[in-house]
């Protein structure tokens, strides 16, 4: 494994900032210092005063394989994930076939093992005739477990209240839960449709996936996370009035925690008439002051941590009606150019950014030797230039193997110069580098 020197670089980390050289050998981080005098590598960069952080590790993806393969792959997302800053991420169960077993699991454990760029790791998914299965797994042979209490694909949907209290009860690691309230959806779907003659707009869909339906899963996931002592994380947070229900207190302190994805950062209803479908996703994409509540709370312990959910889909779906057109957006390419947006706007201080997609992952899925820029851990890395003038999005080459990005429109400040996957060059110069191979995460526990 190639040694990598990066000198003069403007680093962040735990909290700080500060001028240094940091020297890699044999994938990890062998020194940080102000100045690594006359020792060599096989590869140095000038990273120039630009920004050197920890690689960002995505807690949500939805990466299509196995089942879907013109939507996106391993091999092609995650290829995608590095150009966007994204060194390690946990994927989601609702794929084709489902990973609902151990043989599921395994399987996709093997792909990524030949196929992705990026270091990753497995979500196991839900149903109603698994919890065995479940209950027994070994905790550390999964990122998390992974149930849908709302609308989902298939078998995955889980609303039995018997059900709900024995995974509540039994779960051997971290419940990850979708929290949408599928009788309010369909009741507020059958309203509209009878008062508009069918014809839904995309703008609707924030009224029909409205923040009742997701207040009164998300309540009933943190009730049954207190009754059953469970240690819960509850995904996409989407609404202002869900924020009451989670802690303002250290990682540590506490059992049940709260992620934030980034279009809901910086999406609003407002987008739906020039974007429609392309930014239909569930939990939907609310009112302006929803998205201003949840950056306000990133401020706090509030939120703990900052995902993706890339979920990409053809842009042939995309281009259907409402009703028809699936969810999910495709992200990760763009993920912290986008998110350095609230950065340069002084919304959220860059200490504040790295520890809410880097450290705090890490940490909330005790993951080993990650997360972090310190001597010994493994080196996940990002160089982030700042642009003197801010680059468009639509002249770039898009990545993902559905081909679209619903930041066609945009023009980011920073960009993504270099990316380290492992202690390996992924991402460089606008490059994806050859030879790149992810490692599997590993969780204590």
């Amino acid at each position: 494994m190639a040694s990598l020197l990066i000198r003069n670089a403007r680093v962040v980390n735990e909290g700080r900032q500060f001028d240094a050289d940091v020297r890699v050998i044999n994938g990890r981080i062998d020194s940080i210092a102000p100045e690594i005098g006359n020792a060599s590598a096989d590869v140095e960069i000038d990273a120039g005063g630009d920004w050197l952080l920890p690689g960002m590790i995505d807690d949500q993806v939805h990466f299509r394989d196995p089942g879907a393969p013109a939507k996106g792959s391993i091999h092609s997302e995650s290829r995608a994930a590095v150009a966007g800053g994204i060194t390690s991420y946990m994927d989601m169960p609702n794929t084709r076939p489902a990973t609902l077993t151990l043989d599921a699991l395994a399987d996709k454990k093997r792909r990524a093992a030949s196929a992705s760029v990026a270091n990753y790791g497995f979500h196991f998914g839900v149903s109603h005739d698994n919890l065995d299965t479940v209950a027994a797994l070994d905790p550390r042979q999964v990122a998390g477990v992974k149930v849908f209490m709302g609308a989902s694909t298939g078998n995955m949907l889980v609303d039995d209240p018997q059900i709900l209290e024995r995974l509540f009860a039994e779960v051997p690691t971290i419940l990850l839960a979708h929290c949408e309230h599928t009788p309010t959806i369909d009741t507020r779907l059958k309203n509209l449709k009878e008062l508009l003659g069918g014809m839904i707009p995309p703008a609707a869909h924030p009224l029909i996936r409205n923040a009742e339906a997701c207040y009164r899963s998300s309540s009933l996931a943190v009730e049954l996370a207190r009754k059953h002592g469970t240690r819960l994380h509850v995904l996409h947070l989407t609404t202002e009035r869900e924020l009451e229900l989670f802690e303002n207190k250290p990682l540590g302190e506490k059992l049940i925690t709260a992620e934030v994805c980034l279009h809901h950062l910086l999406f609003d209803d407002r987008d739906y008439p020039r974007l429609g479908n392309r930014i239909k996703c569930n939990p939907a994409i609310k009112h302006p002051s929803d998205r201003d509540a949840l950056r306000k709370a990133l401020l706090s312990n509030r939120l703990d941590v900052i995902g993706s959910d890339h979920a990409p889909h053809t842009w042939e779906e995309k281009q259907r009606p409402y009703e028809e057109a699936p969810s999910g957006l495709p992200l990760v390419q763009h993920a912290l150019p986008a998110l350095m947006e609230l950065v340069a706007d002084k919304v959220l201080p860059l200490t504040t950014l790295v520890e809410k997609t880097s450290h705090r992952v890490a940490d909330l899925f005790a993951i080993a030797e990650r997360g972090y820029l310190r001597e010994g851990y493994w080196a996940d890395l990002v160089l982030l230039n700042r642009q003197p003038q801010p680059r468009p999005v639509g002249g770039e080459p898009i990545l993902y193997e559905c081909g679209w990005t619903p930041f066609v429109e945009h023009r980011f400040r920073h960009h993504v110069r270099t990316t380290v996957v492992s202690g390996q060059l992924a991402w460089h110069a606008g490059q994806l580098q050859d030879g790149c191979q992810g490692l599997p995460l590993q969780f204590l526990r």
